[in-house]
């Protein structure tokens, strides 16, 4: 199961960016998922929510976008959605084509709650 292994890299990458201090007022985590990585979102999910149950981060949760996989036809420059193994152009014909989107992994923002000023 490599889900657990990037739901580790996940938070250690959360972790370089916010501050130890901070770490309680992560609210969320974005993701992008290309539906062809080959990473198994519920997975991802179930796998990020144990290794943060013990951590200041108990709370934060772990939100995909899910990207379709597109190619573009290099023949007739026509972009379009595709389901693996099918790279035929709808509008050509054509098979010389290029991924466009729908294999990536991004952590695309880590939001944080408003926390209340201290008082003196």
């Amino acid at each position: 199961m490599h889900e657990l292994s990037l739901a580790q890299n996940i938070l250690e990458i959360v972790e370089q960016h916010v501050p130890r201090e901070q770490s309680r007022s992560v609210k969320s985590i974005k993701l992008r998922l290309g539906e062809m990585s080959g990473i198994v979102s519920d997975s991802l999910e179930f796998c990020f929510s144990a290794i943060i149950a013990e951590t200041p981060m108990s709370n934060a949760l772990l939100e995909i976008e899910r990207i379709p996989f597109i190619l573009a036809c290099r023949t007739c420059k026509n972009s379009f959605a595709s389901q693996a193994g099918v790279v035929l152009c709808p509008e050509c014909g054509g098979y010389d084509t290029d991924v466009v989107s729908g294999t990536e992994m991004q952590i695309v923002e880590i939001e944080l709650r408003e926390t209340e000023p201290s008082q003196c």
